[in-house]
């Protein structure tokens, strides 16, 4: 695994490559993650350890702000990489990841299958993606291109143009689901409709218009109807959404960065997810409330599409008006939302694990891996 990012630093690629490595490792093939991230004991410049079973070279050095960025890297780990013997590379993505962005050449300079995925969604980058052309050469090397949803792949094959499959993100279905023991709320005087989201409070995410959402979706209620709304996770707005709240939203709890028991305990207590992000490329934070039972409600033309059906385990907006509609209909219609509940509790969960095991390894097939 070739990942600029990696725990203890807290975000999705992060996450989603520790918890593929582990998932790998726990189907019986052995991992080894290069990083250019500091360890959790201030473990760098390529100190190598075993962590829960998977083998990790942390490559940092000390940077401003932790960034990881290490030019001075590919030579050491190019000597690693040949002597490891390894059956295939594979580059993770993000919107900016000069770390993996070295390596992949690297990689397929050595001989080795590469697989690249894209955890982002290339907006902006096009542009000068196209025009530097990195990702058609590592296709036209063999390399095998691939994005965490479809909507991101699409963007992915515009700039290189090289067809680019699907290698979404995995859960544990089985921890995240709801214990039949706890119900969500009805919406009754006593027990509120319970609204949640968890979201990085960044200007990319819009955690301004989540709220502004919800206060629409208030105004559209009758005032006798009660619910009320969690936002978990923290970021630079955070003093604009305290503001917001503060002003007339106090029936909105900002929660703050949670662990993910935490989370997963507030997921089992609420009844409705609402994502307003645009530019979400996958969407794990929705996948994880889908598997805890949770209504998704999100924007769409958004990576959320692949894992929730309009309509059966959600609702997609294509405005935040839209949106804030949809939701006030949900609130006050305990049917609906007792109807897809029981429809999410006897259904599958998409992306879980084993299932992602066996499309990454297919994917390593792919690149040409034995």
């Amino acid at each position: 695994m070739l990942s600029d990012c990696y725990p203890p630093r807290l975000g999705g690629i992060e996450t989603q490559v520790h918890d593929l490595a582990h998932a790998l490792v726990a189907a019986g093939h052995e991992v080894e993650v290069f990083t250019a991230t500091t360890g959790s004991q201030g473990q760098r410049f390529g100190t190598q350890v075993d962590e829960g079973g998977v083998v990790v070279h942390r490559f940092a050095i000390p940077l401003p702000g932790g960034i990881p960025v290490n030019p001075f890297a590919p030579t050491e780990i190019g000597r690693r990489l040949t002597a490891g013997r390894f059956d295939v590379a594979h580059g993770h993505m993000g919107i900016v990841s000069p770390f993996a962005t070295s390596l992949v050449p690297l990689a397929q300079r050595l001989g080795l299958p590469t697989a690249v995925t894209w955890h982002c969604v290339i907006d902006r980058s096009a542009p000068w993606l196209r025009l530097v052309g990195r990702a058609r050469r590592w296709a036209e090397r063999g390399a095998a291109l691939s994005a965490v949803s479809r909507m991101a792949a699409d963007r992915v094959e515009a700039v290189c143009g090289a067809p680019v499959s699907v290698l979404g993100n995995g859960i544990d279905a089985t921890w995240w689901r709801r214990p039949g023991k706890a119900a969500p709320g009805q919406g009754t005087p006593e027990q509120a409709v319970r609204v949640v989201s968890a979201i990085r409070l960044a200007r990319r995410k819009r955690p301004l218009a989540t709220l502004e959402v919800l206060a629409r979706a208030r105004e559209l209620l009758d005032p006798e109807v009660a619910f009320t709304a969690t936002v978990f996770g923290d970021g630079p707005q955070r003093p604009h959404l305290e503001r917001r709240v503060g002003q007339s939203m106090p029936w909105v709890r900002l929660a703050g960065r949670v662990s993910r028991e935490e989370l997963r305990t507030a997921y089992w207590e609420s009844d409705i997810y609402l994502s307003t992000a645009r530019l979400e490329s996958f969407g794990i934070a929705a996948l994880e409330a889908r598997a805890a039972g949770l209504i998704v409600l999100a924007r769409g033309g958004t990576g959320v599409e692949d894992f929730i059906a309009d309509g059966r385990d959600g609702f997609f907006g294509d405005s935040d008006e839209a949106l804030a509609a949809r939701l006030a209909r949900l609130v006050s219609d305990g049917a609906a939302r007792t109807g897809i509940q029981a429809h999410l509790a006897a259904t599958a969960v998409p992306n879980a694990w084993p299932d992602m095991v066996l499309a990454t390894v297919a994917e390593y097939s792919r690149a040409g891996a034995g």
